[in-house]
């Protein structure tokens, strides 16, 4: 524990000096030091990146199935459902409710043949009940933070009375870690992961709601002097557990509520209990950048609002927004309306619905991101300044962001909007609107015709973005599914982007097992060229489609290379929108390089 203090000291005056020298080095250099001082996001699993739907609490075994099947029969993908504390017996963690989920494997592998998973909360507090396994070991092993006076801590949270494991401890953790394993965590399977809430950690019956801060920890420290990093201890042990689980082979999902610098080395991160309002929308993107700057790149808001039941248009809104925001979960208290998105009228329902199936469209998009945020620090969700650092017009806007380097954002979060103003960054840059693909001319204000059904945002010209446009009802049963490539020309009718492709799940990766392709357009030429083809890794994935936009006439005719192969592909060409679609190349994403020329 000393290190790590003495590593957050070091790290908090060094981040001093890094932040002085904002001014003449490259922004990315800073992100980057940051991160070789804390750490990095590991690549998410693919699914975590889809949808999920949960609420305080669904009630049993058969709504969870209700809700399984009715989002299937109205067509809306999703990836993870959630449970929250009522699914426990008695709120002790570990357990379940056998009234209501009498039979939770059962209920897990009916998720897992859809590819779907399941996370259920977690916190660290324990219930005080002597027939509560988890907590009577806690105790006989001393491994409990004690009072001022070195008794157990007994503290109010859910439970009632309840005492909390010290996480400041290895062996603590360690012990923690092992409560995940299949064999203790009875009715759990390899679908189940894990949301670690309250983990500040909260006290009700505490006048600052948490520790007090004479409470000692097992070392002898007083709570005052370690607070902010036990709650990333909680989530740290969690993320252990799971990993150990898996046999270091399959890559946890934690998500928590408390968090600390090196928290994105463990978990994904939402911004806490909001309400519906407009207010809560709007000030959800300042967040989520906040968050970005200080490295906590997984993060999200709770879709609709936690607290009361959104309007409809409010509720439309949000799904809109937080479709092209990382971390995409929908929740809601236990005293609100369910707001599943089939319950809405049917022209909200629709464009949820689409909303919903935008986000798994642009899912190999961001993924690639999230790999490019482990290997070099940098957020998928940015600041305009980040990427225009010279434009001072860019800096007091946070109302709208970047998904990368390629998209721009500007989610609507006033009631009644049907219109917006949207600032385009770069004065000799080009942005397509991603529906229709108009362009606007960079280093300007725009006004954006913004209908309920509307979200705008934006692909930068000379740029390459890979999608799938099969959206199947899991991110899972899309793994093997085909790209559509969209190039979008800059104003020298060129573009480059990337392609990363693994096996979604796994930590294979880390050893190699993974693909990953330049795109680039120029000279009327597409080629791509293959970064890395681990020797063990293999993928049915292959370009159903390119998308070409901006190009100024219709060609005579494409042709496709690949070795010495050259086959002609179908293409059709509009005028007035200046799209070239070129059909089925058919060519496997890890070629080592094949080539699309324009004659």
């Amino acid at each position: 524990m000393k290190k790590l203090l003495k590593l957050t000291l070091i790290g908090t005056l060094r981040m001093v000096s890094l932040t002085s020298l904002c001014c003449w080095v490259q922004v990315q250099d800073v992100f980057k030091q940051y991160a070789s001082l804390t750490g990095t996001t590991p690549l998410p699993p693919l699914w975590s990146l889809a949808y999920h739907q949960c609420r305080w609490n669904y009630n049993d075994q058969a709504d969870v199935r209700y809700v399984d099947q009715t989002m299937d029969k109205f067509d809306v993908p999703y990836d993870v459902i959630w449970l929250d504390i009522e699914h426990t017996d008695s709120k002790k963690y570990f357990t379940w409710d056998l009234s209501r989920f009498p039979n939770s494997q059962e209920m897990l592998r009916n998720l897992s043949s859809k590819g779907r998973k399941l996370v259920t909360v977690v916190d660290p507090h324990l219930k005080r009940d002597d027939n509560y396994h988890v907590y009577t070991d806690a105790k006989n092993k001393g491994l409990l933070v004690k009072d001022k006076d070195g008794k157990d801590f007994d503290g109010w949270c859910w439970p009632g009375a309840s005492s909390w494991p010290d996480f400041m401890e290895d062996h603590v953790c360690k012990w923690w870690a092992d409560q995940f394993s299949l064999e203790n965590h009875k009715g759990s399977a390899d679908n189940l992961f894990v949301w670690n809430d309250m983990n500040e950690p909260s006290v009700f019956n505490s006048p600052e709601i948490t520790f007090p801060k004479d409470a000692k920890h097992l070392s002898g420290r007083e709570n005052r002097e370690v607070h902010n990093v036990f709650g990333m201890l909680v989530h740290r042990a969690t993320w252990e557990g799971l990993l150990k689980r898996g046999n270091y082979q399959e890559r946890p999902f934690v998500l928590t509520r408390s968090f600390f610098a090196g928290s994105q080395r463990h978990s994904a991160v939402w911004t806490g209990d909001n309400m519906a309002e407009w207010s809560h929308l709007k000030i959800t993107i300042p967040m989520m950048l906040s968050l970005s700057l200080a490295g906590i790149h997984f993060s999200g808001a709770d879709v609709g609002g936690f607290f009361r039941s959104p309007e409809n248009e409010l509720l439309t809104r949000w799904y809109q927004a937080a479709a092209f925001q990382p971390f995409f979960r929908a929740h809601a208290h236990i005293d609100s309306k369910r707001r599943e998105p089939y319950l809405l009228p049917e022209d909200n329902m629709i464009i949820i619905r689409d909303a919903i199936k935008k986000r798994y469209t642009y899912l190999p998009y961001l993924y690639t991101l999230f790999h490019e945020s482990e290997t070099s620090g940098n957020a998928p969700m940015r600041a305009l300044w980040i990427e225009f650092p010279e434009e001072a017009e860019v800096f007091p806007i946070d109302d709208e962001y970047l998904l990368g380097s390629a998209l721009i954002v500007k989610p609507v979060v006033n009631q009644g909007q049907t219109s917006t103003r949207l600032y385009f960054p770069g004065a000799d840059t080009i942005w397509y609107d991603i529906d229709n693909y108009k362009a606007y001319r960079g280093r300007q204000r725009v006004t954006i015709e913004a209908p309920l059904s509307k979200i705008p945002a934006f692909q930068r010209g000379g740029t390459i973005i890979p999608r799938k446009m099969r959206v199947r009802r899991s991110s899972s049963l899309m793994s093997k599914d085909p790209f559509t490539l969209i190039v979008c020309l800059d104003i020298t009718g060129s573009a480059e982007g990337n392609v990363y492709v693994d096996n979604y799940h796994s930590l294979d990766y880390r050893n190699g097992d993974y693909v990953k392709v330049n795109l680039t357009f120029h000279n009327l030429k597409l080629e791509g060229k293959l970064l890395h083809k681990g020797p063990n890794f293999s993928t049915k994935e292959w370009i159903e489609r390119v998308i070409i936009v901006g190009i100024n006439k219709d060609p005579k005719y494409i042709n496709l290379v690949v070795g010495d192969q050259t086959v002609k592909l179908e293409h059709s060409y509009d005028l007035r929108t200046k799209v070239l679609i070129v059909r089925k190349p058919g060519v496997n994403i890890s070629e080592e390089k094949w080539v699309i020329s324009l004659h």
